[in-house]
């Protein structure tokens, strides 16, 4: 593991990205958690409508969110609810990617587990392509996915994992820490995808 990818460096960029913006973070964090809770709460009701409600509508939104921190760490954007939204506008096309994933994933994950999160690894950044590259198709952002984490995986878990202790803490108040945590995690995701981008493009060059 290269120095640009450790869990604390990368924390400590997104906790600097999201100095002074904090709140309108968690309010745009607490929309997102509200309309997770309501697709979640139609399991209750239908497991066949809370698959429609997730991949179609909750996933989108969780995608809102993820570009969202993306836009507060490269361009000090402020997070709106709005945002949450935003990935509606290519609804066709983001389903379609985040489809791919589900199947992709879930058939290695039917053979074995591990293979599964794996691969669950490997394609963690093909929305973040998706949006940056509007001609790709699903299909190959999700290759250019697995091209870019090809050796970097276990940075992405390992970032994940460093935030397993603010996430007991966050169980703690009712689960109300998670408005706090989800942007904190989102944003040092966006961290990892720009420097994982600059390591792509000297991999390419060499």
């Amino acid at each position: 593991m290269t120095e640009n990818f450790r869990p604390t460096v990368l924390r400590n960029q997104a906790y600097e990205a999201l100095r002074g913006k904090w709140t309108p973070a968690v309010v745009t964090s607490l929309v997102f958690c509200i309309l997770l809770g309501v697709a979640v709460s139609l399991s209750r009701v239908n497991a066949l409508l809370y698959l429609i409600a997730y991949l179609g509508g909750a996933s989108i939104v969780a995608i809102g969110m993820l570009y969202a921190c993306w836009d507060l760490f490269t361009k000090g954007t402020l997070p709106e609810a709005g945002a949450l939204f935003a990935p509606f506008k290519q609804y066709a096309r983001t389903v379609g990617a985040v489809l791919l994933v589900f199947v992709y994933t879930l058939l290695w994950t039917l053979l074995l587990v591990i293979p599964g999160i794996i691969k669950a690894y490997s394609y963690s950044m093909t929305f973040y392509i998706l949006r940056e590259n509007p001609e790709m198709t699903a299909g190959d952002a999700i290759t250019a996915s697995q091209k870019m984490m090809d050796g970097h995986k276990m940075d992405l878990f390992l970032l994940s994992l460093s935030f397993i202790g603010w996430a007991i803490l966050a169980l703690i108040p009712a689960g109300l820490g998670f408005i706090w945590l989800i942007p904190y995690m989102y944003t040092a995701q966006a961290a990892f995808y720009e420097e994982l981008k600059k390591d792509y493009e000297t991999r390419e060059a060499a």
